[in-house]
């Protein structure tokens, strides 16, 4: 049985800075790349960014590029997402996802998700 956990997530101010983690048990995790996405209240789940199986190639939505640093220790199973220069519409629900096939920006192209974890920006 897959498991996806989240976690790192909390209040902080704008400007200020937060470290997403996200363990994966019950697949070989080194094989599949990974990706984060957020849902704020009423929106749509969007795409954050990915990051592949060997963690050479990553991929960010313009709305974090240079703010956000994804990242994965295959060794101990887990995934980073590191923000910084957060802003209030940063705020939102960040979900973990194991890719599975299609476009890196959609949700439907992956499979397992974690429950998610709350990060508010506060301005």
């Amino acid at each position: 049985q897959v498991q996806v956990v989240e976690s790192g997530g909390g209040l902080v101010q704008a400007g200020g800075s937060l470290r997403l983690s996200c363990v994966v048990s019950g697949r070989t995790f080194s094989s599949y790349a990974m990706g984060w996405f957020r849902q704020a209240p009423g929106k749509e789940r969007e795409f954050v960014a990915r990051i592949s199986w060997s963690g050479s190639t990553t991929s960010y939505a313009d709305s974090v590029k240079g703010r956000f640093t994804i990242s994965r220790d295959n060794a101990k199973n887990t995934m980073y997402l590191e923000m910084n220069n957060l802003r209030p519409e940063d705020t939102a629900v960040y979900y973990c996802a194991s890719y599975k096939s299609g476009s890196n920006y959609y949700w439907t192209s992956y499979d397992y998700w974690g429950q998610g974890t709350q990060v508010t920006v506060s301005s």
